[in-house]
């Protein structure tokens, strides 16, 4: 099977063995960040740092001048991606024999929604989630597609995987994270992931819904949760707890506005791109789903992008419904964490890969190269060599 590595610029750069190390683990392709979101990363091996805080969301090169006049518009990287930090990595992996893939972040951006207040979801008690860009605005969409197309196709770059390319709610371990005081399940999370910003209000109306009642119904539903009672999992607690006409309204909208944007980034992407360039998406098989991993409807996505790459660190499960459709040619990456001090199993990932191919995966993704001890790194090297 082939295998990629998530890997950072600040992971390369600086560092002249990272990219022999990379590609010594067993893999054939670099899947390198070119826009992503704040965090604070360990560089275990890096001779000049141990760890790098990225301070905000940034471009990780020079964007170019479409961006110039408009309000909405990538920010720069600092010190800990100056220049063009994704050419200068990117050009590191491909000496060591690396095929090159970016790795854009889309609608997971704090700063954004701290200098713009009213891109983001506004959930229906009025709090605003600054790192979710609503992706129904007009304006937010159009910043997204161009993003999508600037940081997808850099020099070199033979594909792209496009995180959080979808709604985006409440779950988000967003600095120190106290959210987890309640447990909201399946249901409640979906309830605190509605947005009810003006343009979200409008989308209920055409699909029949009084936007003021539905976040009303919104908030009683979900008194009996913060009073500790647990929800029921899957659509059919949203169901319950909402009732069926207004889940199955508010679901319509949101669908609807996720796929339109996924349909016309990619095709943004490929207008940039040359031939044969390869479009992924991180993806979760349930389109009501929100995170990095965007919701989807299976058949629809596969027919708008080339694959996708599906989380598989708490199990393979999350194959099968894209495996079903049975799209020749589709790229069905499972991923997988291999950072052990992150949850990963390493140890395991021979035996996982092999379940993962069982389940219709055609490639593995690892995340994440440079976060990994050097322990964990050789547990890898051991996994792949067996495949």
């Amino acid at each position: 099977m082939k295998a990629s590595a998530f890997v950072y610029p600040w992971d390369v750069n600086g560092d002249p063995e990272a990219g022999a190390r990379i590609a010594e683990l067993g893999v054939q392709q670099a899947t390198l960040a070119s826009a992503y979101h704040s965090t604070r990363a360990l560089t275990p091996r890096h001779p000049r740092h141990r760890i790098v805080t990225a301070e905000h969301a940034a471009v990780l090169y020079p964007p170019d001048n479409r961006w110039q006049g408009r309000e909405l518009k990538p920010y720069a990287a600092g010190d800990w991606a100056p220049g063009d930090a994704y050419g200068e990595a990117a050009a590191a992996l491909a000496d060591a024999g690396l095929a090159v893939h970016t790795w854009v972040v889309l609608a997971h951006n704090s700063r954004l929604g701290a200098d713009h207040p009213d891109t983001s979801v506004v959930n229906a008690y009025g709090d605003r989630y600054p790192w979710a860009p609503c992706i129904a605005q007009p304006a937010t969409r159009a910043y997204l597609v161009d993003l999508a197309a600037e940081a997808a196709v850099r020099p070199g770059a033979r594909g792209t995987e496009l995180e959080s390319l979808g709604w985006y709610g409440l779950t988000h371990l967003h600095a120190h994270d106290k959210t987890a005081g309640v447990g909201l399940g399946d249901a409640g999370q979906f309830l605190m992931s509605l947005c009810f910003c003006p343009t979200c209000q409008e989308g209920y109306g055409e699909q029949g819904l009084d936007a003021e009642e539905l976040a009303a119904v919104v908030r009683a539903a979900l008194e009996p949760v913060w009073q500790g009672a647990p929800s029921d999992g899957g659509w059919a607690g949203v169901e319950k707890l909402l009732g069926e006409a207004n889940a199955t309204a508010t679901r319509a909208w949101r669908d609807e506005r996720a796929r339109t944007l996924q349909e016309t980034a990619v095709a943004a992407v490929r207008a940039a791109a040359p031939a044969d360039f390869q479009v992924l998406l991180h993806a979760d098989p349930v389109s009501y789903h929100c995170g990095a991993n965007a919701g989807v409807d299976p058949g629809h996505i596969l027919s708008v992008a080339d694959g996708v790459v599906v989380p598989c660190a708490g199990g393979t499960g999350l194959l099968t419904p894209f495996a079903e459709q049975g799209v020749d040619g589709a790229v069905l990456a499972a991923n997988f964490t291999v950072v052990s001090g992150m949850g990963g199993r390493p140890g395991s990932l021979a035996t996982d890969a092999e379940r993962a191919r069982d389940l219709g995966a055609s490639e593995l993704r690892l995340y994440h190269a440079g976060l990994a001890s050097e322990g964990d790194l050789v547990r890898v090297r051991e996994a792949l060599g067996g495949l």
